[in-house]
């Protein structure tokens, strides 16, 4: 909910300042994690870690984009996709070696230390400051309702298929209309909606995210349930097998990145995003029986996809906008990520509360999963072929 309001300050205010402000809430707010021994306190500095790293990821990508030339822009964001994948793979890791040796009370202080340790990079090595919004005003009642918005609509999803999670969603879609209005009207809008409506390069590119967010990010959830129960793998093992993607991820989207320098960004997401089908398309066939070789096939195909997606992906979005609208183009970026996410996992909620109920899943349920799962793919699959035509029809960012 924070993420566009804070990239937008970080246009008007200074991307580094919100950035560095925003690694320093974290780093305070993992202390008093580790500290406290109340679960009230613990979740409300869990929720300022949130508001810290809305201020980082809604300025991150918008200070790359800054600092380097458009010609090399691709190969520094697929850097940093690359970056994002390793940490998000190389996490679980360390925070279970951690846990076991010095008590989970230990990943605070280390993300604390690594919070002191980004501050004194950013002030030795980073000089300079962006903003290039500078003297316009902050739109504090359209952040309050767009902020309001996401949450009901987000929120929503996780109710499903409750029929207060309906309202919800609902509610929160009349507010995000209700936003676009007053946002006309606004002389210093929180979000131009006109990036959305004469922007072509820019709809596009941010619906092709929440699509490819929305068509992948379960399908962790349903092949680690997928490999411990129908398979009886142990937890270690089905991990193991699971990182293959993220892998393949952190290989190919640098290389994906620094072709979208030369290459159109359209057409190299469209091809990962055609990649990302076929693998899900691939789960579709699911069975009790189905290789493993089978399996971890489809994920490679899935890895390479959203390598080749990501980063040109990005390439385009932020390319497309001026330099006043970069906080607010990365903040929009991340926002599709985390709203695709939300909603990826909606559906599968979903698909299990119709199909499984609040049940364990225990051998008598073992084919009702395996249909729910099947069922799951199938939906991804098809949400991200109809996401090759979002990606392709963006029209051309290279001139």
């Amino acid at each position: 909910m924070f993420l566009v309001p804070f990239g937008r300050m970080g246009d008007i205010y200074g991307r580094k300042r919100i950035y560095v402000a925003g690694v320093m809430i974290d780093a305070v707010a993992s202390v008093m994690c580790a500290l406290l021994s109340s679960g009230a306190g613990i979740i409300f500095f869990r929720g300022m870690q949130g508001l810290g790293g809305a201020m980082i990821f809604g300025t991150g990508i918008a200070i790359l984009t800054s600092v380097y030339p458009v010609q090399e822009r691709g190969k520094a964001l697929g850097i940093n996709v690359a970056a994002v994948y390793t940490g998000l793979s190389a996490g679980p890791l360390i925070g279970g070696l951690l846990t076991e040796h010095l008590g989970w009370r230990s990943i605070f202080f280390l993300n604390a230390l690594l919070g002191v340790v980004i501050v004194s990079l950013v002030f030795w090595k980073m000089t300079g400051e962006w903003k290039e919004a500078k003297g316009e005003r902050f739109d504090s009642a359209g952040a309050l309702i767009y902020s309001l918005s996401l949450v009901s609509l987000m929120y929503g999803f996780t109710m499903l298929p409750n029929p207060l999670g309906g309202a919800l969603i609902l509610t929160g879609m009349f507010g995000l209309y209700g936003f676009a209005a007053w946002e006309k009207r606004a002389r210093y809008p929180l979000l131009d909606i006109m990036l959305f409506s004469k922007n072509r390069i820019f709809g596009f590119s941010n619906l092709a995210a929440f699509i490819n967010y929305g068509a992948t990010f379960a399908n962790v959830f349903l092949l680690s349930l997928y490999f411990q129960q129908i398979k009886g793998f142990s937890a270690e093992y089905a991990g193991m097998i699971l990182i293959t993607q993220p892998l393949l991820q952190i290989l190919f989207s640098p290389i994906a990145g620094s072709l979208s320098d030369r290459v159109e960004p359209r057409l190299l997401a469209s091809a990962g995003m055609g990649a990302t089908t076929a693998g899900l398309a691939m789960l579709s066939f699911l069975q009790k029986e189905t290789p493993l070789g089978y399996v971890i096939a489809s994920l490679a195909v899935m890895g390479v996809g959203f390598g080749f997606f990501s980063s040109p992906n990005t390439n385009a979005a932020m390319s497309s906008v001026e330099k006043k609208f970069y906080g607010i183009a990365s903040g929009m970026l991340g926002t599709m990520r985390l709203t695709g996410q939300m909603f990826s996992m909606g559906i599968i909620m979903l698909l299990f509360s119709v199909s499984l109920g609040k049940v364990r899943i225990t051998p008598e349920y073992y084919e009702i999963f395996l249909k729910c799962a099947r069922m799951g793919f199938t939906v991804f699959a098809a949400f991200c072929f109809a996401g090759i035509f979002a990606s392709s029809a963006r029209g051309n960012t290279h001139r």
